[in-house]
């Protein structure tokens, strides 16, 4: 089974700051990392580490050649990724002393991807492979199509919330990873009995997987309901916690593993991932968890 990962590559600015600044306030940072990030190049390399058969697709500027090394270092197939003479997608991230973080996103070269871009990236898939989307990048509409016309399990973590994704045909979505916030936009409570209940009625086919940080996880679908512990460590960053737990989980699922041990591999690899600093740089390989 191939995991092909339509995803987005930024540059991630990290300022270090006391706290996170409010409206109408200037801060001074304490210090400035730049990383190779994005919300797909993040679960691509989670991927990777998990021991899965990754494909990523999506562009670059000429300013984001690194994120291509950094991909081919972790044995990502980036055979597709291409380069245009534009700028590369980019965050700047807050993260404060203890550790929680506030992003602002420029999407740059990730909303060039068109339809025909989509199509030869996936013309090789074949049944049952999995196609990994976020909300970060272009043509989702084009990948919802050809992916159900391929017969590709189709995964998706909808951050950052917008309200665009309620034009997609979402019940096509196999694998959903929400966090609190997306989930309570989804479906309009932070309530999990509710969430669970709207999650089943809307999309009885699919499967849930929802993170509450130092809460756990919990996986919902209509005959399912497994709560799982987040592990205890000291959280320098939580910057891509959310995309190792995707990764990691999806990583277990391509395996053949069960969903309670895919939920406990996953929750592991995130409670490496926040102790340490960065986003990309972050992620635990499987011989740690």
């Amino acid at each position: 089974m191939k995991i092909y990962n339509l995803g987005s590559l930024n540059i991630d600015y990290v300022y270090s700051v006391e706290h996170i600044v409010n409206p109408k306030e200037t801060i001074a940072s304490n210090n400035l990392n730049k990383f190779a990030g994005g919300k797909g190049l993040n679960q691509s390399i989670a991927l990777s580490r998990a021991g899965c058969n990754v494909i990523h697709g999506g562009i670059i500027g000429n300013d984001g050649a690194f994120l291509k090394e950094v991909l081919i270092k972790d044995n990502v197939d980036t055979s597709h990724i291409i380069m245009l003479d534009k700028s590369t997608g980019h965050a700047i991230i807050q993260v404060d002393k203890n550790g929680q973080n506030s992003i602002l996103l420029y999407s740059g070269t990730n909303h060039l991807i068109d339809r025909e871009y989509v199509k030869n990236f996936l013309k090789d898939s074949q049944e049952d492979d999995i196609l990994l989307l976020q909300n970060e990048t272009s043509a989702l509409e084009y990948a919802f199509e050809i992916a159900k016309n391929n017969k590709i399990q189709i995964a998706l973590n909808p951050s950052p919330y917008s309200e665009n994704l309620k034009n997609l045909p979402l019940q096509y979505v196999n694998w959903w990873f929400c966090n609190e916030v997306e989930a309570s936009e989804l479906f309009g409570s932070s309530d999990i009995d509710v969430i669970k209940n709207k999650f089943i009625s809307q999309y009885p086919i699919s499967n849930l997987i929802l993170t509450l940080g130092e809460n756990g996880s919990i996986f919902i679908n209509q005959n399912n309901f497994i709560r799982q512990i987040a592990y205890k460590t000291n959280v320098v960053d939580t910057t891509s916690a959310g995309d190792t737990f995707t990764g990691y989980f999806l990583g277990a699922i391509s395996q053949n593993k069960t969903v309670k041990d895919a939920m406990e591999i996953a929750s592991k690899a995130a409670s490496i991932t926040v102790s340490r600093n960065g986003a990309a740089t972050s992620i635990p390989y499987i011989t740690e968890i």
